[in-house]
């Protein structure tokens, strides 16, 4: 047991899950790491740096190394308590871990520099594979993750831009070729010569080195430039459509209506509902990902604006859609949480700390005595109100004898 609750508490540190603010130290931590190491690294490449700051990039890279392994071997241990993996033995977690993108990309960050010790000196070149470490940041950058998740998104949207490419560079290339083949057989002879002047010239690079000199060859180039400034728009057109559809999702705006739509603030004045916009954050989660959990400080409370959200209390089960609150029991009772919230779906959460509920109550008495009225009501209820939050279970919990 005491493993295993340790293992939970290092699982919680390396996901930065809840509100523990050495969890945030811990993913900035390793962030600045990963940052040094690549600047180390580049700069390494450098002669005569990498010979005067020798010593210095040797420690870097042995630190690095040692955090980087003990990170890898955490996540390891830790596999079984993410929540897809919960349901699997810590052995076939910990391989399903492995085989993951994200655990693929922590094995080569520090797998060159281990081989490098027991390999012939002429392998050593793998090292040069520690600047995969950058993709570690995908993992802590919510823009990479994003960028990621879009590029996925859109995948076969982007393998047949490469399709109509590769066939507008075929065609291309045989016009050319057909062209001017005789006039510059040094240049344009073949058809795989003639094939990469019509990639240079599609991708919009144009290097000059190859030119056509005939009046039929120059329409060729000119059909083909046109051609390659649709075929350059075309990808980058799907990425960036895609990649703000993934920030607008994960970044979702408060608007007066998210909060008007919340029952708990129905009746307020603008004025009180514009106080209340200042001091709400915006959380989109994922289906399976951890709200909040059980035995955590309540530190904040939660508004489903889109989705839902499934409450664990023991071996009941509730599950919150839009309109639906939970939370603010615990705040006022400064409890820790009685239940774990998993999302259920995809869902759009509002935040309002522990410390801006209590500064609300305190500075608008209007809200203060909706508050408390709207918990007091829901007093006689056993898991859920009918717009509610958990409130019997939170409230013996609170109660009874630590």
């Amino acid at each position: 047991m005491r493993a295993e609750i340790m293992r939970r508490r290092v699982h919680r540190l390396l996901e930065a899950e809840g509100d523990l603010w050495t969890g945030r130290i811990v993913t900035r931590g390793i962030v600045v790491v990963i940052l040094v190491n690549i600047t180390a690294v580049c700069l390494e490449s450098s002669p005569e740096l990498a010979a005067r700051w020798r010593t210095v990039f040797l420690a870097i890279e042995i630190a690095s190394l040692l955090i980087f392994t003990l990170e890898y071997g955490l996540r390891l241990w830790t596999a079984v308590d993410s929540t897809p993996h919960q349901k699997l033995g810590t052995a076939r977690a910990s391989l399903k871990f492995a085989m993951s993108p994200a655990g693929i990309v922590d094995l080569v960050a520090i797998l060159p520099f281990w081989l490098a010790y027991f390999l012939p000196a002429d392998l050593r070149v793998l090292l040069v594979l520690r600047i995969v470490r950058f993709l570690k940041l995908a993992r802590y950058s919510p823009a990479m993750h994003s960028l990621f998740e879009a590029l996925f998104a859109e995948r076969r949207a982007l393998i047949g831009c490469v399709v109509i490419l590769f066939g507008a560079t075929l065609f291309s290339g045989a016009a050319m070729h057909l062209v001017e083949g005789r006039v510059q057989p040094g240049k344009l002879g073949t058809l795989p010569d003639a094939m990469w002047w019509a990639i240079v010239t599609l991708a919009t690079v144009g290097y000059g080195d190859v030119v056509p000199i005939t009046g039929l060859g120059r329409m060729v180039a000119t059909a083909t430039i046109l051609c390659g400034i649709i075929m350059m728009a075309l990808p980058i057109g799907i990425v960036a459509n895609a990649f703000a559809q993934q920030v607008h999702r994960r970044d979702f705006i408060v608007t007066w209506s998210m909060v008007s739509r919340v029952p708990l603030f129905a009746g307020l004045s603008a004025s009180e509902i514009g106080d209340i916009m200042k001091l709400l954050t915006a959380r989109r989660v994922e289906p399976g990902e951890v709200v909040a959990r059980r035995g955590e400080p309540a530190t904040s409370m939660f508004f489903v604006v889109k989705g839902e959200v499934e409450i664990w209390i023991g071996r009941k089960r509730a599950r919150f859609g839009p309109g639906h609150f939970f939370g603010e029991i615990a705040l006022l009772q400064r409890a820790r949480r009685s239940a774990t919230s998993i999302a259920a779906t995809r869902a759009d959460l509002l935040i309002l700390q522990a410390r801006d509920l209590h500064m609300l109550m305190e500075r608008n008495e209007n809200i203060g005595t909706h508050i408390r009225a709207i918990a007091e009501e829901r007093l006689g209820h056993e898991i859920v109100a009918p717009k509610g939050d958990i409130i019997a279970e939170e409230l013996a919990e609170d109660s009874a004898p630590r």
